[in-house]
């Protein structure tokens, strides 16, 4: 019988395995039109904590004792839909759980490039045109900006960087620990600060005499702080996330608040789902830089289903370099 996750309880703070329901699906019979998925990777993402909140957000939260959603990839193992026959990799939004049922209408077939299966839930799937279209849509980065990258060990970050590097940018990352630090470093990163280190603001400034033009945010916090105060005049800044605030909700600084009139910044909260309309473009370069040799992706992986909010929480404790998944 299929097995889904379901959140059993609303978090307080930090997840915890108990707010988390493994229970058995029922049988579901395909409906015209309806393919059958064994799902093979799943992703867990930042913002998913978000849904585990009772709260109007951009999506709906996740209903207690349902099955959750997140991206996952997987084979289509029975078909009603003639385009999708069995036996088709997709990818679609049905996954915390082993087996789906869904419209085909709401899958996507994997892109015909030369990368595993699971890259198409990292750097070339949701965080890749994360990175990819907050960068150069919404922060309009150009060559030679200085760019600043929080969180940059991770799905999103890492990819940043390496797009800001191809672009010809100079690029200071920021990463938790010198593993992580390295291996930032090694992406092409110009510099790279390590958070736990010490002062965020402080280092910063020493890393950017000249200051920033762009900041990619993916923490909030001391970090969104730091970026403030670095910016130079006209600075774009494309709030993808604020990992930093998720499980406790304390409020931002924001104590150089003020830098925004007279370096007259432009601050953007952004989507990647608004952007889908560019994906063959996406697809089209990031697929041009891997011929070339100018990308590199890392994978934290965890086996099995019953590992999912294992992984999920890990997103919170520096658990993953690059991207997290769960391998069925």
């Amino acid at each position: 019988m299929p097995r889904a996750w379901s959140l059993k309880s609303r978090p307080k703070g930090m997840p915890q395995p108990g707010d988390f329901d493994l229970v058995d699906l029922p049988a579901q019979p395909l409906g015209e039109g309806e393919v059958r998925i064994a799902n093979r990777w799943l992703s867990v993402d930042p913002y998913m904590r978000g849904r585990m909140n009772d709260v109007k957000s951009y999506v709906p939260p996740f209903a207690l004792g349902e099955p959750m959603q997140g991206g996952a990839i997987g084979e289509v193992i029975e078909s009603r839909d003639a385009n999708v026959p069995v036996g088709t990799k997709v990818q679609h939004m049905l996954g915390w759980r082993d087996e789906a049922v869904v419209p085909a209408s709401q899958v996507q077939k994997l892109p015909d490039l030369d990368v595993p299966d699971e890259a198409f839930l990292g750097q070339f799937g949701m965080p890749g045109m994360t990175a990819y279209f907050g960068l150069l849509e919404v922060a309009a980065a150009k060559p030679g900006d200085v760019v600043f990258v929080s969180a940059a060990a991770g799905a999103v970050g890492s990819t940043v960087v390496q797009i800001a590097k191809a672009k010809g940018m100079t690029v200071i990352g920021s990463a938790g620990g010198a593993e992580k630090c390295a291996w930032v470093k090694s992406l092409g990163a110009d510099a790279v600060i390590d958070y736990k280190a010490g002062d965020i603001v402080a280092a910063l400034a020493d890393a950017t005499p000249k200051g920033i033009d762009v900041y990619f945010d993916n923490v909030g916090g001391d970090h969104l702080d730091a970026a403030l105060l670095a910016a130079n005049p006209h600075a774009r800044f494309a709030i993808c996330g604020m990992i930093d605030i998720y499980n406790d909700g304390k409020p931002q600084s924001l104590k150089y608040l003020a830098k925004v009139i007279g370096a007259r910044l432009t601050i953007k909260g952004f989507l990647v789902s608004d952007h889908l309309a560019g994906a063959a473009d996406f697809y089209r370069e990031m697929g041009g830089w891997l011929a070339e040799g100018k990308l590199k992706r890392e994978e934290t992986v965890m086996d099995g289903l019953e590992r999912t909010p294992e992984a999920f929480m890990g997103l919170f404790t520096g658990g993953n370099t690059g991207k997290m998944l769960v391998r069925l």
